[in-house]
């Protein structure tokens, strides 16, 4: 068996697939993530469970539908098992360390198994703005007079008004030195340097790493040395937070968003490569302890993220479409020849079992996805579909009213997508291979048998979120909610 291998997991922010050079984009986003896929398995279609961050990572760290406890759970339920709790039952020292997103800490379970749980909140830097490019005026008098002119009608000076009004916030916001005093996020040479230190303190126990960076997410502020590693001219700081504002305009259609598209999706290429630059930094932290030839390293998404491809920006859970559910998956396995990994969709459900058993170690009989590791050492197709959920519209699940809207299911196979909206009903049917980017549902009368199949295979999926939910993880979670809403209401009691 040889030495107990390591395991570490790196998520990243709204990566998505396309971006990444191992994946084929033509833009230099990950050279060293390039030159590791040599001696990796790269997984041509991994997709997410559920999009975004929230209905995505059960099914990574728990290999669990998002919404199998309820639509009203967020989260990991106290006791259910994860990835990180069964290596910590093995004898792992075990650490997450997380760049501040708010979806994956202790509040939601996430801090379970883990001896080390930093989620870096209390030191997110704070931005000198937010992504609104009116709100820091939103006490003065022109914010006043800006609320009352939005009430009427004003006809075709609309647009004219709202330029206007846009082009006054950006002169009058106080400047900023540098593109670090905007960033939301802690950058990843941040998350990467700490998790260095602690890999440092464990001494030769086999460990599980997991590191979520947050640097191609919005608002897009990237490092000034990932700019310079793209190759792109320094950008001041003013005018990357006009790109971000203008980004973030709900007043404005695609078509006039398109002309910063280029610009903006340079600041998020630019996020992807500093990814890339830390990770190189902790592949050589782990060779020089000697530990890399006992890790199994995977790196991956949560979910993508939208540059206008149906009109839309950023990831809200509204269409999955494969901009958003379409995620790189890189998995080294030392020791592991590697191969040309099957074309057929491979869903995150089935990530945590498939590295369990690349470790040699059991898989838990309450983990709904299976170990795919035979297929992938023998480059032989995975069985059945990946299955993608969300509720539509919960952009703000911090309020439990918001988590209780319509299910979006997409059910994915290799060549045929189904996707299905509940209210009001709708389903579309695409072909992914002569329609890829997804622009052309096929009529209702084409392709029956597949259409069929495909809801069937829903209809199976909804009943079993039903009729095998775990009634025991269900109630913990729910009163963990009402105990963290009792203790914000009574704080001193």
């Amino acid at each position: 068996m040889g030495a107990q291998k390591s395991i570490v997991l790196v998520t990243v922010d709204c990566l998505r697939a396309d971006h990444t050079g191992f994946m084929g984009y033509d833009r230099p986003t990950t050279p060293f993530l390039d030159s590791l896929a040599n001696e990796s398995f790269v997984f041509p279609a991994a997709i997410v469970a559920g999009a975004p961050t929230y209905y995505s990572f059960p099914s990574i760290l728990a290999s669990r539908y998002p919404l199998a406890l309820g639509r009203d759970v967020l989260g990991l339920a106290p006791d259910e098992p994860t990835l990180a709790s069964v290596l910590k039952l093995a004898g792992y020292a075990t650490a997450s360390f997380d760049a501040a997103n708010p979806y994956i800490t202790s509040r939601f379970g996430y801090q379970r198994g883990f001896d080390t749980f930093r989620d870096f909140l209390n030191d997110a830097p704070e931005p000198l703005t937010d992504d609104n490019a009116t709100t820091h005026v939103s006490d003065g008098w022109t914010s006043r007079l800006n609320r009352t002119l939005q009430k009427l009608n004003l006809g075709l000076f609309r647009a004219i008004y709202d330029e206007v009004y846009f082009r006054y916030c950006q002169r009058i916001t106080p400047p900023a030195n540098s593109l670090d005093a905007l960033r939301r996020f802690p950058a990843a040479d941040v998350i990467v340097n700490e998790a260095c230190r602690w890999l440092e303190s464990i001494g030769d126990t086999p460990f599980f790493l997991w590191l979520h960076l947050m640097d191609p997410h919005s608002p897009y502020y990237p490092k000034e040395d990932a700019l310079a590693l793209m190759g792109h001219g320094p950008i001041t700081p003013a005018r990357a937070r006009f790109l971000n504002s203008y980004w973030n305009r709900s007043d404005l259609g695609p078509r006039r968003l398109d002309r910063h598209r280029e610009d903006v999706v340079a600041l998020y290429d630019s996020g992807v490569r500093w990814v890339d630059a830390q990770m190189e930094h902790l592949i050589d932290t782990l060779r020089k302890s000697g530990r890399w030839d006992h890790s199994i390293f995977a790196l991956t998404a949560d979910h993508g993220e939208e540059f206008l491809e149906h009109g839309g920006r950023y990831h809200p859970p509204s269409r999955l479409m494969e901009e958003l559910i379409h995620v790189p998956l890189l998995l080294r396995v030392p020791g592991a020849a590697k191969r040309d990994v099957a074309k057929s969709p491979f869903s995150m459900l089935h990530l945590a079992p498939t590295l369990l058993h690349a470790a040699q170690l059991p898989v838990p009989d309450a983990f709904a996805g299976q170990s795919h590791w035979p297929q992938v050492q023998q480059g032989v197709s995975f069985d059945g579909v990946a299955i993608s959920e969300c509720v539509a519209g919960c952009t703000n699940p911090f309020r439990p009213e918001n988590r209780l809207g319509p299910r979006v299911l997409s059910v994915r196979e290799s060549r045929f997508k189904l996707m299905l909206h509940f209210d009001p009903p709708a389903e579309d049917l695409y072909d992914l291979e002569a329609d890829p980017g997804e622009h052309a549902p096929l009529a209702p009368s084409a392709q029956k048998p597949v259409r069929r199949r495909l809801l069937e295979i829903a209809r199976r999926h909804l009943e079993q979120s039903s009729v095998g939910r775990d009634q025991k993880a269900r109630l913990q979670a729910r009163l963990r909610d009402v105990q963290l809403k009792w203790a914000r209401s009574f704080p001193h009691e």
